[in-house]
């Protein structure tokens, strides 16, 4: 596996994923677990971080095996890509939950949305809790409707789903600070052309399995 400075990497995905691929994959966890209690984790930091990232590499190779990888522009299930994006976390008062990073090819406006918690170095959340995980479709959205800075683009009906491409073009165009080249797998949840008449790109918004940064 090539090095990497990882920004983001969703366990819950991985290992979601990881269990299909290998059926025998949450009988090893369990057995794994049951040991660290008996030797009060003989496991370090280290070792944890390293098996971490194998099963991500694990997860990412089979995807790119059975041909489920794409690209950004004609993406499938998942989809990877190469990018320069803006990106931070979307605090709404105590809610500080959603992870949210946006750029664009030519063709294509690109948005990736996740947990917060799932960002590496990140502090454990604070406040209350959403009722839905921020990478699923709904909570993310919701997320970015709640964010203050975005309530001047974003109103009550872009929730419906006819609007959603014109919600997250907006809530990437409003997205402040340095531009960072970023390398990312994702699982697509929304991809449809943009309902502005201005900018007739497709609209491609997704929830990250890992993202990592360039040179």
């Amino acid at each position: 596996m090539d090095l990497r400075y990882y920004l983001y990497v969703s366990d819950s995905k991985v290992d979601m994923l990881l269990s299909q691929i290998d059926a025998s994959f949450g009988r090893k966890q369990t057995r794994e677990v049951a040991v660290d209690l008996k030797v009060v984790s003989a496991r370090n930091g280290w070792e944890r971080e390293r098996d971490r990232f194998r099963r991500l590499d694990r997860v990412v190779r089979h995807l790119e095996k059975r041909g489920r990888l794409a690209s950004v522009d004609e993406p499938g299930p998942y989809f990877r890509g190469q990018l320069a994006m803006r990106w931070g976390v979307l605090a709404d008062g105590d809610d500080a939950s959603l992870v949210f990073f946006g750029g664009r090819t030519d063709r294509t406006v690109v948005a990736l949305g996740g947990s917060r918690t799932h960002v590496l170095g990140a502090a454990p959340a604070t406040g209350d809790a959403p009722a839905l995980s921020r990478s699923l479709l709904p909570s993310m959205l919701g997320g970015l409707e709640a964010h203050p800075a975005l309530g001047a683009v974003v109103n009550g009906n872009d929730l419906e789903q006819p609007e959603a491409p014109s919600t997250v073009c907006r809530a990437v165009s409003a997205l402040q600070g340095p531009v960072q080249t970023v390398e990312f797998v994702a699982k697509r949840l929304l991809h449809e052309p943009n309902t502005d008449p201005d900018d007739r790109s497709m609209v491609l918004l997704g929830s990250p399995v890992y993202v990592a940064l360039v040179g």
